[in-house]
């Protein structure tokens, strides 16, 4: 039954995006179920620093004096050590889904103690572990730094970028890969980046339309579960269609984000507002001092005195109102808070007092 599914949706390929031209690829808006990267993470260090290492640092130390024995060269315990040319190193990679042995990652080194720039220094050979503990890579090799710094006698520096983190391009080799649960069981699953039930329903009808009743089936919100070949070329052949498979996923439910720390705000196209009247008037005061100096004449014997004349103002504004009839979108509100001068902070300060109203159709999300 797989095998005449596949060949059928592989004869009809073509057909695939022909009548869905605004449409989405499944690839765009969903992954597949256990083909995801994997973190990994390590401790090290970085040497053939400029002096910019560290500074009677306890990790870079213990590290370095574990390193030399190692090698077979022993440090006495009561020198002190003093290596501005190392430093103690966090090592982070990311391993791709497939990822096989001998092939080669990207990594990213950060300092971790008192080294002011890892400008000039290579990494050690690090493993590189994942959550389980495991050591799936090693990496090695020179750094490329992008920041820089300067330092005067007098204490004076600048400093441009990030001088305590580089990378180091295909500087890991990877040791052993992670299995993958992808050529197992008689289903691919896909899951959606941004859930929503018209969406995963719309995805597993155009996989039917094309494929062929109950190939696939919406499980939730999130995922799809579509029938799919045991043979792992014809499994490979199979979604490579699949995902090219294109449908209009449902719009975004009703957003308006806000970032409260920069005032940026985002509001969904979707976004209603119900009647409502909006008045916005700020209350300004200004006080201004202009000191005065009182100077007794010369035969007087007094003594110069200051005194403060203070100077109040205050300003009202316009507090112009305005009023939105049923079904206005927050275009027209924006538009109107823009005619009238609204700064961007009152904006949210109106935003969040029609939410309150229950005048917005929509979530108010400040972030």
């Amino acid at each position: 039954m797989i095998n005449k599914l596949f060949q059928l949706l592989a004869a009809s390929c073509f057909l695939v995006g022909m009548g869905c031209a605004q449409a989405t690829r499944i690839k765009d808006v969903a992954d597949i179920a256990g083909v995801r990267n994997n973190q990994l993470i390590g401790y090290g260090l970085v040497v053939g620093l400029p002096g910019t290492g560290e500074s009677g640092n306890s990790f870079a130390d213990q590290s370095f004096s574990t390193m030399m024995r190692n090698f077979g060269i022993k440090i006495p315990s009561n020198t002190t050590l003093k290596i501005k040319n190392t430093a103690a190193v966090i090592v982070q990679a990311t391993l791709p889904p497939f990822a096989k042995p001998g092939q080669s990652i990207d990594v990213t080194v950060s300092a971790i103690g008192q080294a002011k720039s890892l400008r000039g220094g290579s990494l050690v050979q690090t493993f590189l572990k994942g959550a389980n503990g495991k050591v799936y890579a090693l990496a090695q090799g020179s750094l490329i730094v992008g920041g820089f710094g300067a330092q005067g006698a007098d204490g004076s520096k600048i400093i441009a970028n990030t001088p305590t983190v580089g990378r180091i391009p295909n500087g890991a080799i990877v040791e052993q890969s992670i299995k993958s649960p992808f050529d197992q069981g008689d289903f691919i699953t896909f899951n959606l980046k941004q859930p929503d039930f018209t969406s995963a329903k719309r995805l597993a009808d155009a996989i039917n339309k094309m494929v062929g009743p109950h190939t696939a089936e919406p499980i939730d919100a999130t995922s799809v579960k579509v029938y799919a070949p045991r043979d792992p070329a014809q499994r490979v052949d199979y979604l490579s269609t699949l995902e090219n498979i294109e449908f209009k996923p449902a719009s975004e439910s009703a957003k308006i984000i806000v970032n409260s720390r920069t005032g940026t705000i985002v509001i969904g196209k979707d976004v209603k507002l119900l009647p409502a009247a909006i008045t916005s008037g700020g209350l300004t005061v200004k006080i201004t001092e202009n000191p005065q100096v009182s100077q007794p004449n010369a035969l007087a014997g007094g003594n110069t005195q200051v005194t403060q004349n203070s100077n109040i103002q205050v300003n009202k504004g316009d507090g112009r109102m305005f009023k939105f009839q049923s079904g206005a979108s927050l275009d027209d509100l924006v538009q109107a808070v823009n005619r009238v001068g609204v700064a961007p902070g009152d904006l949210v300060s109106i935003l969040e007092a029609l939410k309150q109203a229950g005048a917005i159709q929509g979530d108010l999300i400040i972030i």
